[in-house]
């Protein structure tokens, strides 16, 4: 059962998460920021994971807090669902194109977690959120999930499609990346034997 529950609460923030590697797609998200809703509606979709998340944030200060703290716990998630990473395909990228945008995810389920983010946003907001806190999802996604993931917006002029096809790529590249290759027969996807 590849499956994950993980609480997360501050002074901040209160967060649930509970993922499904495993799952269809099936997906119940309320954040309190719509765009973030959407954004990780895309991720359960498009990488068919089952996967619900509720959170209760500071947005009277600004959406900072709750947007980091997700992917906190998100990654959180997907670190312990897939465990020991034994028979994982581990690696995988995707690049996903939503009109005259062109996004790209490429990950590694390394156990060291690094993150790379080039995108050129047009304004300074995107869903009613700071561009800046986009980029430190990823980050903070990074972090916890014990992954290299590094996303870049090819090109693009919409900031909205430009963050909707990132967060469909980063779907599709978890799907592969997540999935169990029959052919390694259980053993751990790495020369050193440990991830």
């Amino acid at each position: 059962m590849r499956q994950a529950e993980v609480k997360r609460e501050t002074r901040e923030t209160k967060i649930a998460v509970v993922l499904d590697l495993d799952g269809t797609g099936k997906h119940e998200i309320s954040t309190g920021i719509g765009f973030l809703d959407h954004m990780l509606t895309h991720v359960s979709v498009h990488g068919l994971f089952d996967l619900s998340v509720r959170a209760e944030g500071d947005l009277e200060v600004d959406s900072h807090h709750t947007v980091e703290d997700v992917a906190l716990a998100l990654g959180t998630a997907f670190d312990r669902a897939l465990a020991s990473r034994k028979g994982i395909v581990r690696m995988s990228s995707a690049y996903v194109t939503m009109d005259e945008t062109l996004a790209f995810v490429a990950l590694d389920f390394s156990g060291r977690p690094y993150a790379v983010v080039d995108i050129a946003w047009t304004g300074l907001e995107v869903g009613g959120v700071p561009v800046t806190v986009w980029e430190h999802f990823f980050e903070s996604f990074a972090v916890t999930s014990r992954a290299n993931v590094h996303v870049r917006v090819l090109y693009g002029r919409d900031d909205h499609h430009k963050a909707e096809a990132l967060f469909k790529a980063l779907g599709r590249a978890l799907d592969v990346a997540t999935q169990i290759d029959p052919r390694r027969g259980g053993a751990i996807p790495s020369t050193k034997g440990v991830l």
